[in-house]
């Protein structure tokens, strides 16, 4: 029987199937007609993103690949038998069509045949042949599974991105807005830039003038790498700092058994080792990046494993925080609880158009708590007769004196002297700690840390992307990215600060409560950073800093990190089962496997001399891998006792073995470079500028 001619009663294609009833509510409009005009269903079954990059997609089984019926419908009818013509007919250019649609343009796919059929069921048509209504829902989904869909999602997803960022990749907003948003993204920043140094210097026996000299060196770092990486890596907006990543293994070197018994000053011994262990592994990332292998390995690296594995590296310091931060509760309790205040309740206050609590939720909540810690500290509420903090705690007679120590090294604002001792002019130089020291089990060690470095680092590539650029980057790009991530690490390692240098996993988090994406900005900020590091009194500030302050950020920062590692899952299917139970698998043994680990051997009633919160970094003297050769049970019970690496590896594992569709997977979709070169404004985001991308042209793997 033929169908009704009128347009307003003809069924339209849709996500359901077409109604039998024609006083129903038309259908969704196609996808090609949303495009042109902007609407953006909430209910339709089209790729839709939002601007946190939340993406929302069609009800599909995720598990079996298919379109699952919605409630309450029956399953779209058989076509008639005419419409197997047309459609065959069509089946004559499906490669064509899909080659020009995938084609790399990077463009809106082009607007969806209508069968001729249907457009001239008004006239021209006879009524003995019935228009044939189309039925794209359930093949479409089909194709989509098997062509990836996620290049459609991008493309949703940049739509909606580009009307929310204030200055994008390469916009130049002039130098004042150029230097208050730098200046800004940095500040903004701030704790994971300086906290690391406050951690370990003191770990490594040096004093308030070792850990301001630290300090000046990683804003001298900081600085150079960022410039490098914005030029010539990734070109991404991502400031270049030292990571948590490389915290737990720095730790672990310097709490390392033959170094218990050194005498004297232990710190410089200590860096030197750490620096060997920097360099060594930084190269075998570079070579990782430039060599082309990181190509191949992107295939193995998604959402579903990069998300448990950043989320570990927060989680993994929970001995560390709060115990810290109980020695002095009431200045500790009142940092966390204005930070909070700050970046929860307050954070839709604007100001002038900023939301100054949201973004410097970390600088005001510290500024705060330092003020009212002098405040406290003057009026002598941390002041006990015949005690100074000055005085080592060895050295002390009075057992009052000795109680009251770590309370006031704590809680005084006057604590430490380093602002004082610091001079207003400082140069940090390469080897300014001694030639280092190579050893190849702490190498190895910090190789596979660099792995881990570089996952997080891959995850931060795609999201900044989807931000500010005009298409995500290349495989090459990303190589090129991760192999002057390394070279930058050596750099690190050459000066001196304790850590490696990666990409910051808090960048994609300030660039979108900013909406500040330009380059420049963050090239400005960086020559500031280093201007910054010759100024020694800016050193001695930031060490300054008193310790139950830092542990107090510490706990923000970390808590910060395992929730941005978990919002990588967003990109995937979350609520698919395959990869609830990997995420909870991974989590699971990330904690338990380390603390087999760290907890073996140990007798409950054992005098450490090491304190309580640095007992999980001392695994090598005493885990269970006992076998003949030493540095092999070094290197095993070391990253074995890692929350980060027991995740890794179980994500990995079964993220690639467990079947599942793309889709399902969140799998990450790079830019094909054959479409890249076809876009000026895709070269003009990743190209290398100065002409060095022509010199450089035949290696093909690490560029456009």
């Amino acid at each position: 029987m033929a169908q009704s001619s009128d347009p307003n009663k003809r069924p339209k294609p849709g996500p359901w199937p077409p109604g039998q009833d024609s006083n129903e509510a038309p259908a969704i409009p196609p996808s090609s007609w949303a495009k042109r005009t902007g609407f953006r269903p909430r209910f339709s079954g089209e790729t839709n993103a939002s601007d946190s990059g939340q993406i929302t997609r069609s009800p599909v089984d995720v598990e079996a690949g298919r379109v699952r019926p919605m409630n309450g419908t029956a399953p779209p009818p058989p076509p008639p038998a005419n419409a197997q013509v047309q459609r065959q007919s069509d089946k004559d250019q499906p490669v064509k069509k899909r080659t020009e649609a995938e084609g790399g343009t990077g463009r809106l796919p082009p607007k969806p045949v209508v069968p001729v059929v249907n457009r001239q069921a008004n006239n021209v048509v006879p009524v003995e042949t019935p228009a044939v209504p189309p039925q794209p829902s359930q093949r479409v989904a089909r194709n989509a599974d098997v062509e990836n869909p996620l290049p459609q999602m991008v493309d949703d997803e940049f739509v909606s991105r580009h009307a929310h960022m204030k200055y994008e990749l390469r916009d130049t907003p002039g130098f004042v807005p150029i230097g208050f948003y730098g200046f800004q993204h940095y500040l903004s920043m701030m704790g994971s830039l300086v906290l690391i140094p406050l951690v370990i210097v003191p770990a490594m026996g040096g004093d308030h003038e070792d850990t301001s000299m630290v300090v000046s060196t990683v804003l001298l770092v900081s600085g150079v790498t960022t410039l490098l990486q914005a030029n010539f890596g990734s070109r991404l907006p991502l400031i270049q700092g030292p990571s948590f990543v490389f915290l737990a293994p720095a730790l672990a070197i310097i709490k390392s058994p033959e170094f218990l018994g050194l005498n004297g000053n232990n710190f410089k011994h200590i860096m030197k080792e750490l620096q060997g262990a920097i360099i060594i592994a930084s190269a075998f990332q570079a070579l990782l990046g430039y060599s082309g292998l990181m190509t191949l390995l992107l295939r193995f690296i998604n959402p579903v494993v990069v998300s448990p594995t950043v989320a570990a590296v927060g989680l993994s310091f929970y001995s560390y925080g709060f115990p810290q931060m109980g020695a002095c509760l009431e200045i500790g309790m009142v940092q966390i609880l204005l930070v909070i205040m700050f970046c929860l309740y307050l954070r839709k206050v604007s100001v002038l158009g900023h939301r100054i609590f949201l973004i410097y939720a970390v600088p005001l909540g510290l500024a705060i708590t330092w003020a009212m810690s002098f405040l406290l500290t003057e009026a002598g509420a941390y002041k006990y007769d015949g005690c100074d903090v000055n005085i080592p705690t060895s050295n002390m007679i009075s057992d009052h004196c000795r109680k009251h120590v770590a309370r006031m090294k704590s809680c005084r604002a006057d604590a430490s002297h380093a602002l004082k001792s610091s001079p207003w002019f400082r140069f940090p130089y390469p080897l300014q700690w001694g030639i280092p020291i190579f050893n190849w089990k702490m190498a190895i060690v910090m190789c596979m840390v660099s792995v881990i470095s570089s996952v997080d680092s891959i995850g931060s590539y795609h999201a900044s992307s989807l931000l500010v650029a005009s298409r995500p980057p290349t495989p090459g790009v990303v190589s090129r990215g991760i192999g002057l991530e390394g070279l930058c690490s050596i750099l690190a390692g050459v000066w001196g600060t304790g850590t490696g240098s990666t990409s910051l996993t808090e960048n994609v988090h300030t660039i979108a409560v900013t909406k500040m994406g330009s380059r420049k900005a963050v090239e400005f900020g960086a020559i500031v950073l280093i201007i910054l590091s010759f100024v020694g009194k800016v050193g001695g500030f930031i060490a300054s800093i008193p310790q139950v302050m830092v542990a107090g950020l510490l706990c923000i920062m970390w808590g910060m990190l395992a929730a941005l590692g978990l919002s990588n899952l967003r990109y995937s299917e979350a609520g698919s089962s395959r990869n609830i139970i990997i995420i909870g698998l991974s989590f699971f043994f990330s904690l338990s496997v380390p603390a087999y680990f760290q907890q073996y051997g140990l007798s409950p009633n054992s005098n450490s001399p090491v304190p309580a919160y640095f007992q999980p970094y001392v695994v090598a003297s005493h885990g269970p891998v006992r076998s003949q050769y030493g540095g092999l049970n070094y290197v095993m019970n070391t990253l074995l006792s890692f929350h980060m690496v027991i995740a890794f590896l179980v994500a990995v594992v079964l993220d690639n073995t467990v079947p599942g569709s793309k889709q399902e997977r969140g799998v990450y979709v790079w830019s094909e470079p054959d479409a890249v070169r076809r876009e000026p404004e895709v070269v003009k985001d990743y190209g290398l500028p100065f002409r060095v991308g022509k010199l450089f042209r035949w290696v093909r793997w690490v560029g456009l």
